[in-house]
């Protein structure tokens, strides 16, 4: 049906206007979207523009990634607190230019110690939540008592196994860990 109506308003060169909570509604009736929050425009474009590099933290979380607001720098994105978080240009960003550094909740790895070797990008975080996603439990962060709030809603997606052998619990502080070659930067929403 979805494909029907598709191709339906594409053949017919009429516009037509769905209001939807779903990304995947999204992804497979739209050309372009808009996404508000609080009654504001946040962001707009292609549907794979919007759902593949959202800019704000609203977008992200429709769109299932994780996001880190902060500044270009160098080496990928410095936060507000001076955390730097590595990751790859998807365009070229001045630095101190507004962005965000954005990565899928997969790529997150957790430990129950620090972990050391090759990430670059290390968080201490405290289970907030813990989410039954079919084969796959998301993990949702919250900042440990001295940490910086940008760490708030941050997930990670482990397997059955991966939760049973951390035996985590809301409110464990835990290590989040992503490698700099998982981690998208470009520009933040003006």
């Amino acid at each position: 049906m979805r494909s029907l109506l598709r191709r339906v308003i594409r053949d017919a060169e009429q516009t037509a206007l769905l209001v939807t909570h779903s990304a995947l509604d999204a992804l497979v009736l739209a050309d372009r979207v808009v996404v508000l929050d609080a009654g504001r425009i946040v962001e707009q474009g292609t549907t794979r523009e919007v759902l593949t590099k959202p800019r704000t933290p609203f977008t992200a979380r429709i769109a299932g990634l994780d996001l880190v607001p902060g500044t270009a720098c160098h080496a990928g994105l410095r936060t507000g607190d001076g955390t730097l978080v590595s990751g790859l240009f998807e365009e070229t960003l001045a630095d101190g230019e507004p962005a965000v550094a954005v990565f899928p909740p997969s790529a997150v790895s957790v430990f129950r110690d620090e972990p050391k070797g090759s990430p670059r990008n290390v968080l201490r975080v405290t289970l907030a939540a813990i989410e039954p996603r079919g084969d796959t439990v998301r993990l949702r962060a919250a900042p440990p008592t001295d940490g910086p709030a940008w760490l708030d809603g941050l997930a990670a997606d482990v397997t059955l196994a991966a939760a049973a052998e951390l035996a985590v619990e809301p409110g464990a502080e835990l290590w989040f860990a992503v490698k700099a070659t998982e981690v998208a930067v470009h520009p933040a929403a003006s």
